[in-house]
């Protein structure tokens, strides 16, 4: 009798599972259903109509989703005190124009070729990447959520210099193998973030090089905490570390839009001096200071470029209290 109940509840128990399973396959499809005719419609545009389109999507993100705003402004409050509502404001509709602006140019990944990447991106400082790669210990390509970072590891592929690309897999397993088909058209490797530090050792030793996004909160112990804006950032130490492991050379590169030209510039920065004391945490602490003021130089240059939408401040110091 017992046992029977409990079969039964174990039962109950996995239907819910099942429905739960089913309901979110089911909600999977039909985003893949309106994300595909969107992607495919705007990538048979003529690229300044796609731009144009990708940018009224981006404007109508903007104004449907009031919560996203709100982050926008919190971050800009606590990353600009000085600057007035009106001025933050203008900001934030800048960096949807950016995000839409950048849908658009995904979108258009397969009309990508050697013979046109240019007329999209152009390098600037790539003699600072070309030395660094020269040595042969492999490349830590420092970036962040900054311009186009989409365009960044694609149109570095497309000169020829493919590259590993840490990144988190899309909840969504359709809209992810579509994205990463995009991703690696052309040679770029997809390192799963669950992989981050077998996948960069293995890239470093190979000499090759990997792409990271360093400007994501992360939580402790995954995270250490450095100033960002004057504010404690729990951030990846991850990167100081293996370029501290492997001799590896960090390079920042940034895909910045560029109005006057109507396009956009992939600018490669002299690899970074990397501090070593011969302690190692403070060693792992100071370079992720170090690599995120470079992050932080280029996001209050082109400030309605960056993702400021993300809860960069999310994760707090013990005993401080929550920003958002």
């Amino acid at each position: 009798m017992g046992t029977g109940g409990g079969e039964v509840i174990v039962g109950s128990e996995q239907a819910v599972v099942n429905n739960r399973a089913n309901s979110s396959v089911i909600r999977y499809r039909i985003e893949y259903a309106l994300a595909w005719p969107i992607v495919r419609g705007i990538g048979l545009l003529p690229r300044p109509l796609a731009r144009a389109l990708g940018i009224a999507v981006g404007q109508a993100v903007r104004v449907l989703h009031p919560r996203l705003r709100r982050v926008a402004m919190r971050n800009l409050e606590l990353a600009f005190p000085e600057k007035t509502a009106e001025e933050r404001d203008a900001i934030v509709h800048g960096v949807f124009t950016s995000l839409g602006r950048q849908l658009a140019e995904a979108c258009l990944f397969p009309r990508f070729t050697k013979e046109n990447v240019s007329e999209v991106v152009e390098y600037d400082g790539f003699e600072n990447f070309s030395s660094a790669y020269a040595r042969g210990k492999g490349v830590l390509f420092l970036t962040a959520h900054l311009g186009a970072w989409e365009l960044s590891a694609f149109a570095h592929s497309i000169y020829g210099y493919p590259l590993r690309v840490v990144m988190r897999s899309l909840d969504n397993p359709y809209l992810d193998r579509m994205v990463r088909q995009q991703r690696t058209m052309h040679g770029n490797l997809a390192v799963d973030k669950d992989e981050f530090v077998r996948g960069l050792m293995a890239a470093m030793k190979k000499g090759e090089t990997v792409g990271i996004l360093m400007d994501t909160n992360m939580t402790p112990p995954q995270g250490i905490f450095v100033d960002f804006f004057g504010i404690p950032a729990c951030t990846a130490g991850g990167l100081a570390r293996i370029a501290l492991r492997t001799d590896a050379a960090v390079v920042p590169g940034f895909t910045i839009w560029d109005e006057s030209r109507q396009k956009y510039i992939l600018r490669f920065e002299p690899a970074v001096a990397l501090v070593r004391t011969g302690d190692q945490e403070a060693d792992i602490k100071a370079n992720t200071q170090k690599f995120t003021a470079i992050i932080e130089e280029y996001v209050r240059k082109y400030p309605d470029q960056w993702l400021w939408v993300h809860r960069r401040w999310k994760s707090r110091p013990e005993g401080q209290p929550a920003l958002y």
